[in-house]
């Protein structure tokens, strides 16, 4: 299975001190995405009538999206 593109961190810190671990990053920039995009599905009527897992997939699906534009921009 390939890898999915998660974009990276999505609010990189440099590391500074033992707070942070080395590697740890918190969210993804994928993960970000998707909740700025469940947020605006299930702010519009229509997502009343779609089930918690569709609208899950649903902001993945584009947030998927936005990062390939990313990919795409110059």
């Amino acid at each position: 299975m390939d890898k999915i593109n998660d974009g990276g961190p999505a609010f990189p810190l440099q590391s500074i001190g033992p707070e942070f671990a080395p590697g740890y990053a918190g969210m993804s920039l994928r993960d970000y995405f998707a909740a700025k995009a469940m947020q605006g599905f299930c702010a519009m009527e229509v997502s009343i009538e779609c089930s918690a897992d569709d609208i899950a997939d649903d902001a993945y699906e584009m947030a998927d999206a936005m990062l390939r534009a990313r990919e795409n921009k110059p």
